[in-house]
C-alpha cells in the first residue's frame, strides 16, 4: 500500500519536544464498506503527532504518518500545513471533506497514547 509520512517520527519528536501526543485511527475506507470484493483487503492507519500540553509549541502538529489510498495525495497538503504551524485545534476546528478518507484527519479525537524523552531515553523504544 502507499505511505507518505511529514515531519518527525514518534522517537525523534518526543527527543525534541520533551512529550507528544499519539493520535491513531486504523479504519476501512468508505469507498470500501460496500460490496467491492476488496473489504477485507482495504485498510488505512493515519498517525499524529502534537507536542504535549506543558510543553513548549504545545498543541503543534509535529508528524503525520499515514498508510493507505491516496495517501500521497494527502500529504502534500498537510505538508503545507504543518509547514505553516498547524496545531491540533486546527485540524479538530475544521470540517473534513464528506465522504473522503481525507476527512479522518480532522477527526482524530482520542489520544492513543504520549511518548516523552524519558521513555525514550530509557528504551522503550
Amino acid at each position: 500500500p502507499p505511505v507518505a509520512t511529514c515531519g518527525l517520527s514518534e522517537v525523534a519528536a518526543a527527543r525534541r519536544y520533551g512529550s507528544v501526543d499519539v493520535y491513531i485511527s486504523i479504519f476501512k475506507p468508505m469507498k470500501h464498506t460496500m460490496p467491492t470484493g476488496r473489504s477485507q483487503e482495504e485498510r488505512t492507519m493515519m498517525k499524529m503527532l502534537v507536542v504535549s500540553a506543558g510543553f513548549k509549541e504545545a498543541g503543534r502538529v509535529v508528524g503525520l504518518h499515514m498508510v493507505g489510498a491516496d495517501a500521497a495525495e494527502m500529504m502534500q497538503g498537510l505538508a503545507v500545513a504543518m509547514k505553516a504551524g498547524a496545531t491540533k485545534a486546527m485540524f479538530d476546528s475544521t470540517v473534513g471533506i464528506h465522504p473522503t478518507s481525507a476527512e479522518e484527519w480532522c477527526t482524530l479525537r482520542t489520544k492513543n497514547r504520549t511518548t516523552t524523552a524519558a521513555e525514550v531515553a530509557a528504551s522503550r523504544f
